[in-house]
Order: structure tokens, then sequence, then C-alpha cells
């Protein structure tokens, strides 16, 4: 728990620097999220996505990260108060008044404007007040079953961020009796945008929302009644699955049983609409066992993400980002011949989502079809419920080679699925382990072995991103293929750990966490320090997704005292305030924000003007305690001078001279945009990529 109170490094000037709240830090990303929402150079489809993404954000955000405060502030000497849990809510209810009023001012108008309209009962005419009656009584009604609540009907079992309605009824029931509460559950299946038939609706394209339809007709639920008040309400819940590795002997099942009651984990969050009446709102607070805090009134669906189910529906090519295909890396990888034979004949880099994954998926058809490939290895940690990489390791067992999954069954909200995956592929032969008990293998390999002759060789892919070419396309990754002996023979070493739990012998180029990632850049920190207080070239420029590791923070403050000049790209929680006189005046962060996710890892450091005075490493990791300690990463140098200009010059210079996505934090923990014009990062990738 890192949540509260913020923490003080070591004194290195008159007085200690205090470090950034870290739970403010991921609102504050949220924020620079939500700020794309109003940004009237980004496609209007595209914006309301923004504000989606801040709502699913912000769900995992309750999920974990509140939930983690809340236990600890029923822990003696955590340090964590209820004035703490206080200020983490404020903030949050803060960003979500924001968020929308972005929704309901800015983009529902400007969407309306460009002929996308969502109807409540009251706009909607005639003709659509009867389809809307009949969407109801034909696909909605007969899945609703509300309950009156009295001694014999409790209060229903809400699961998490499931959506309900909650009515205060007047009149008696059939039975002579005034129960006056009412819950209707909302199944999960029925969809939560309806379309209107085009004919409805002339030159524009009408939608409906559930809650509308619902709420229109809520009346009809209980005949002989009176609805007087009522209102949609959701509940999120602590879903972190706890599952102690020591205490079980089958992790799978373990897990698999804890995903049937994670949908009813503790309460966390109340979510109800502006107009539910106090009276309402209390006795909701009261069941859930939730403190006023925990409210959270919104001027709006109490589930914004279910408005993707909007954008998918809409018609309109032009309120959405230009489509972006991935390019082939030609000519650095010929088409028509075996990948194989081109990396033995050197390293190929791929940059995603600007070049294509398929030269990783067809790195591993061409395994799984050549006769001659023996042994397969793989780290599985979000691949998705379906994946043509999964499918090609079950192929790949089926054929009789020799395969190995290292299954991450504790990728937090993709547990079912792993499971699924680890199940299929036993099925099929494949030898499937769950790393080390106690840390997460969150690193990314596939090591391939080959018979060639008289030899066996071994080829490797390593990436700073998952496997998965959904995603390859919307998150910005690096990754590698190699033959290098060095690093495939490090590839093996690691694999052998993972499955026997043997004293490997230590890598020799790859660096890994738990074991040595966390020293050596510490080391190459230290490196730049010295050779600043000696006057030579000190720099260090990192590109994460979040730092909060305080040994780093530190390293990088003496770094930067010593004279050396450090620039850290942060896409999301930071918890180093930069530009703090006496501390951390030589410390610039900038946090980039675009149309894809930004997600590799890249750090850079310079300790003098030799060829050897210089390290770049691409990782899976990010510079956060849990990272370093708590699972297995994996760091890798780019060693090939080429290659590691290339990186500099695609994944680090373009993010420091970025003048429309940019973000630049100060001591104080605000972000500014840089500007608002210019090209960003992205774009000068996309059009390096295609031009």
């Amino acid at each position: 728990m890192s949540a509260n109170p913020v923490p003080a490094l070591a004194p290195l000037a008159a007085e200690p620097l205090r470090l950034l709240n870290r739970e403010r830090a991921i609102l504050q990303f949220n924020r620079r999220v939500l700020a794309q929402a109003l940004r009237a150079d980004v496609p209007l489809l595209e914006r309301l996505r923004y504000i989606t993404i801040v709502s699913s954000n912000l769900d995992e955000f309750f999920e974990v990260r509140v939930a983690d405060i809340i236990e600890a502030t029923r822990l003696p000497g955590s340090g964590v108060t209820r004035h703490d849990l206080a200020a983490v809510a404020g903030a949050a209810h803060e960003l979500i008044d924001e968020q929308y009023a972005a929704f309901n001012d800015a983009v529902m108008p400007a969407l309306q404007r460009a002929g996308i309209v969502v109807l409540n009962h009251a706009e909607r005419n005639a003709a659509q007040r009867r389809w809307v009656q009949r969407f109801f009584e034909t696909q909605v009604r007969p899945l609703l079953v509300p309950v009156s609540l009295d001694p014999s009907h409790p209060f229903p079992l809400v699961a998490n961020k499931s959506l309900n309605f909650i009515a205060r009824l007047g009149g008696r029931d059939a039975f002579g009796r005034a129960n006056q509460i009412a819950i209707v559950k909302v199944p999960r299946v029925l969809p939560r945008v309806i379309r209107l038939p085009a004919e409805l609706c002339g030159l524009q394209q009408g939608f409906v929302l559930l809650t509308s339809v619902i709420r229109a007709h809520l009346a009809e639920l209980f005949p002989g009644r009176v609805v007087d008040t009522f209102s949609q309400f959701r509940v999120t819940r602590d879903s972190d699955l706890e599952v102690d590795g020591d205490d079980v002997t089958n992790l799978r099942q373990a897990l698999r049983s804890g995903l049937t009651t994670r949908h009813f984990g503790q309460a966390i969050r109340l979510e109800v609409t502006s107009t539910c009446p106090a009276e309402l709102s209390d006795f909701l607070l009261e069941q859930f066992g939730l403190p006023a805090v925990a409210l959270y009134k919104v001027n709006g669906p109490v589930n914004l993400v279910r408005l993707n189910q909007l954008i998918d529906q809409a018609e309109a090519p032009a309120l959405r980002f230009p489509p972006f295909e991935p390019m082939w890396p030609a000519p650095r990888l010929a088409r028509g011949r075996p990948i194989l034979d081109q990396i033995r004949e050197r390293d190929l880099l791929l940059h995603h989502p600007y070049e294509s994954f398929e030269p990783v998926v067809q790195f591993l058809r061409e395994a799984v079809h050549d006769p001659d490939v023996l042994a397969i290895r793989q780290t599985i940690y979000r691949t998705g419920a379906q994946s043509v990489l999964m499918d090609l390791l079950i192929e790949a067992a089926r054929r009789g080679k020799e395969v190995l999954a290292v299954v991450e069954l504790k990728a937090r909200f993709d547990e079912e699925a792993n499971i699924n995956w680890a199940e299929r592929l036993e099925a099929v032969g494949a030898q499937v382990v769950y790393g080390i008990v106690g840390l997460k293998t969150h690193a990314k390999l596939l090591l391939v072995t080959r018979r060639e002759g008289t030899r066996l060789r071994r080829y490797l892919h390593l990436s700073t991103g998952n496997y998965n070419p959904r995603t390859a396309r919307l998150y910005t990754d690096m990754g590698m293929l190699t033959a290098d002996p060095g690093l495939t023979a490090d590839a093996d070493a690691v694999f052998l750990q993972l499955a026997s739990q043997t004293r490997a012998r230590a890598p020799r180029h790859l660096l890994t966490a738990p074991l040595q990632l966390h020293a050596r850049l510490l080391r190459h920190i230290a490196q730049v320090a010295a050779a600043a207080r000696q006057g030579r070239t000190a720099r260090v420029v990192a590109k994460i997704n979040a730092l909060t590791d305080p040994p780093l923070m530190q390293a990088l403050i003496e770094a930067g005292q010593a004279g050396a000049q450090i620039d850290l790209i942060v896409r999301g929680a930071c918890m180093l305030p930069p530009g703090v006189p006496g501390h951390t005046d030589n410390i610039r962060v900038r946090s980039v924000v675009g149309r894809f996710l930004e997600h590799s890892r890249i750090a850079y450091f310079r300790w003098g003007d030799g060829v050897d005075d210089e390290v770049l490493y691409l990782s899976s990791a990010d510079w956060m305690n849990r990272n370093m300690f708590r699972r297995v990463e994996v760091a890798w140098p780019i060693r090939d001078p080429a290659l590691r200009q290339r990186v500099i010059d695609e994944g680090l210079v373009p993010y420091l001279h970025d003048r429309r996505d940019a973000w630049l934090l100060d001591g104080e923990g605000r972000y500014r945009r840089v500007a608002e014009v210019g090209v960003s990062a992205q774009q000068a990738l996309m059009q390096r990529f295609t031009g």
C-alpha cells in the first residue's frame, strides 16, 4: 500500500522532498484522458470514447486502489486514515463531475448537431414511443423481475457494476401490504444502447438508452401501485482476487473458485442519478454498508462505459479517427521468405502499432509448421479470450512439439481467459506452469528451438507489450526478433527457472526482476551521477507508464543534483515532483496522451562521450516497486548501434519534442498542456511509417 500518507525522501537540500500522492497522480492521468474529449481537433465519436475510457479506468481505480485504501484504514499502524480516504474521494468526485459536464455540455450536444441523437422519453415522438413500448414489452420486460422488499423478500445480492433500479412505491401490494421499496435488477444480456429504425428518425441516427426505456415504463412493472420516486444505481465492489499461493495446492482451481464470488466482494462505491432522493440513496448506503463519502450522484447514466455501444453502432466514418493500417516492416523483413532465415542474419526491431504485429504471428506460425522446430516456450499474460497465437500453440502441441506455456493466472481481469487457455493447452499435451508463487509473470518472451544440422539453434521474440494482436493496433510497444546466442541462452534460463524453480545461471545479457533489474537501474543512475560530478556528459531519458518506486526516485534526485539532465516520459502516475528548487531542478517530467495508448518502456543512460559510455534497454517493467520485486520482468539491451539509434529516434526524441499531445508536470503535481498546435509524436510516427 503506497496510497497515503505521502512519503518524504531523504533530505538532500534544506527541506525533505515530499513525493506526490499516488492516487491523485492516477486521477490526474484520467483528467488528461478526459481533456481529449474536449479537443475540437479530435473526431466526435473518439471524444466520446475518451469519456468511456475514463469511466473504465475509474471502475478499476475503485475496484483496486480505493479498495486497498479502505483496507489500509482498518490496519493498525498503516498510517492511512479516513481523512486520507476522504481526500481521495474528494478528488474523484471532482473528476467525475468534470466527466459528466464534458458528456452533457460538450460531446452529446455536438453529436446531436452532427445528426447522432440520444432521445429520452420526452424527446421521442409518438411513433418512436410506440416502437420503444413494443421493444420494452417484447425484449426487456420478460427479463425483469422486480422485488418488493419485506421480511421474506430481503435486499437482493447486487453484482459488481451491474445496472439496477430502486423505486419507492405508493399504495398496497396484492396482499394488502404497504411495502414501499422495490429493486429491479437489469440483466447484463440486455443492450445498453438501442438504435431506433431509420424510418423513425429522418435524416438523423436515433438511439435510446436502456435506462431510458426502463424509466419510461417502470410503472408497468408495478400494476396497481404508484411509483413515487426512483433512481438507477450501480455499486462498485472490491474485485482483487485474494488467493494465497502458499496455502493452495492448485492455483488454477482456487482462482476459478474465486472468480465465482468476485462480483460480490466488499462494496466500495455507490453511483446513483443526481435526481435520486436522499431517502433512497441513504437506504442504499445502509444496505451496502457504505459511508456518505462513497456516494456518487451523477448527471446521466450510471455507467458511461456502455456508451461504447453507441460508438460501435453509429454510421459516421468522418467522426472517427481516419483508418490507420500498420505497415509490414519492409525492406528489413522480406515477404515470402522464411522469417527464421532472416532473423538468423540480423536482429529485427518492431515498433507497434506503426509496424504490423503480423511478423510475430508469422514467426510462431512458421515454428509450428516447421518439422525441424522441436520446442516452443511462451509467456502468456494478456492474450484475450480469442487469440491466434494461443491457437497456434495448441496446434504445435498437437503436432508433437514440446510446448511450454507460462500462464499468468493472476493477470487482473484476464484471469478467466487465461484459465481457459491453460486448460485447452493442457488438454492437447502442452506443459503449463503458472510461474513462481508470490510473483506475477509479466515478462514477454517467445522462444523457439530448432534443429539445424547437428546443432540446436534458438530464436527469440521479446516485447514491451502483450501477445495480443488486437491491442497491438492500439498500444505503442516495441519488440525484437533475434537469434543472438547470448540473449536466447538467457531466455532459455529464464524459462527453466520459471518451470523448475531451480537456481539457473544468472543471465549475462537480460536483466530480470526480481533478481537484477532494480539493482542494475540504480547502478546506471549512479554512473550517470558520477559522470555529472566529474563534468562529463550525464543523461537519463526514461519512457515508462508509471514512476512510484522510492529508491529509483531517490537515485534520480541525486543524479539531478549532481548535474545530470533527466527527462522522464511517464504516461500515468508519477510521484516524483520535477523542477523543485534545490531538489529536482534538472528533472523534467512529461506525459503524452494521444490516439494510441503509450505502453513501451525504454531506459537510456549516458555517462560520458565514449562509445561504451551509454546503454539503452527495452523492458516489460514499469518503475514501480511491484514490477521490481513482485513480478517476473525482463529488460534487454539494444546493442546494435543502428537499432539503438532507431529506438532513440522513434521511441524517445519525438516525445521530447511533442507539441500537441504532451503535458508537463510541475512540482505541485499539476499538469499543463505543452501546446495545442504542431505535430504530435504519434502523428509524426504515423507519417514516418506511411510516407
